[in-house]
C-alpha cells in the first residue's frame, strides 16, 4: 500500500464519475467531504439512476416507475450532506451502460474532465468493480482521459472495496477518513432505498462485515498507472 503524510494535499479538483447513485457512498464520500472541507471543487458525474435497482426501500418506498426520482433526491441529498455541489447526470440507463457506444460516452466524460481540468480523476476499474455497468463506466473514463489530453495528467484512483478478495499487481492508496467517518455514515443513510436493512445482510455475510468494519475508517483506492 502507499501513502504519505497527507495524499490529498494539493489536490486543486476532484472528479469522480460513477455509473449508480449510491456507487459514491460506498467508495468515496469520505475522500469528497475532506476535500470540499479544504475548499477543493468535486465535480461528480453519475452515469444512471438507478432505475433497474434490486431494492425499493424495507418497507417498499418505491415502485418501478418512481424508483429513478427517489434515487435521484437521496443523490442529491447525499452530495448536500457531503458538500458536493456539481452534480453532473449523464441519464443512461441502468444496468445498460455496457452496451452504449464507448465513444460517445467517453466524449462526454472527456467534456467534462476539459471543463474542470481534475488533478484527480476516481472511477471504476474496467475489469474488477464487480458490475457490469462499472467496468463499462471506468473504461469510458480512462479513454476520456486520452481524448481530454490534459497536461499535467490527472493520477487516476479506482475504489478497492473489494481489495481483500481481489489482489491485482499495482500499488493501494489508503485515505483516512475517520475524521468524516460520521459524514460518510450519513450520506451512506441517505440512499434509504438502497441501504435500509444492510444489518440484516452483514449480519449473514463475514466478508461484508470486514468490508464495513473499515470502508468507515478508510478508503481504498487502486492506482492506475
Amino acid at each position: 500500500m502507499t501513502g504519505s503524510a497527507d495524499p490529498l494535499a494539493g489536490e486543486r479538483h476532484l472528479l469522480v464519475v460513477l455509473a449508480h447513485p449510491d456507487d459514491e457512498a460506498f467508495g468515496c464520500t469520505g475522500t469528497m467531504t475532506i476535500l470540499r472541507r479544504r475548499g477543493v471543487p468535486v465535480t461528480y458525474v453519475c452515469a444512471t439512476l438507478g432505475q433497474m435497482g434490486r431494492l425499493m426501500g424495507r418497507p417498499p418506498m418505491a415502485t418501478r416507475e418512481t424508483l429513478p426520482l427517489i434515487r435521484r433526491r437521496e443523490l442529491a441529498e447525499a452530495m448536500r450532506i457531503v458538500g458536493v455541489d456539481d452534480v453532473r447526470l449523464l441519464g443512461l440507463w441502468d444496468k445498460t451502460v455496457e452496451f452504449e457506444d464507448p465513444d460517445a460516452l467517453a466524449d462526454r466524460i472527456a467534456a467534462v474532465m476539459t471543463e474542470v481540468r481534475p488533478s484527480t480523476v476516481i472511477t471504476f476499474h474496467p475489469e474488477h468493480s464487480g458490475h457490469p455497468d462499472h467496468h463499462a463506466v471506468g473504461r469510458a473514463a480512462l479513454l476520456a482521459l486520452d481524448r481530454a489530453s490534459l497536461d499535467p495528467r490527472p493520477r487516476v484512483w479506482m475504489p478497492a472495496i473489494r481489495s481483500d478478495e481481489v489482489k491485482l499487481d499495482v500499488p493501494i492508496q489508503v485515505i483516512d477518513i475517520a475524521e468524516v467517518a460520521h459524514v460518510k455514515r450519513a450520506a451512506f443513510a441517505a440512499h434509504r432505498s438502497q441501504t435500509t436493512g444492510w444489518d440484516e445482510r452483514l449480519a449473514a455475510s463475514e466478508t461484508m462485515r470486514r468490508r464495513f468494519e473499515w470502508m468507515f475508517r478508510e478508503e481504498r483506492f487502486w492506482v492506475w498507472a
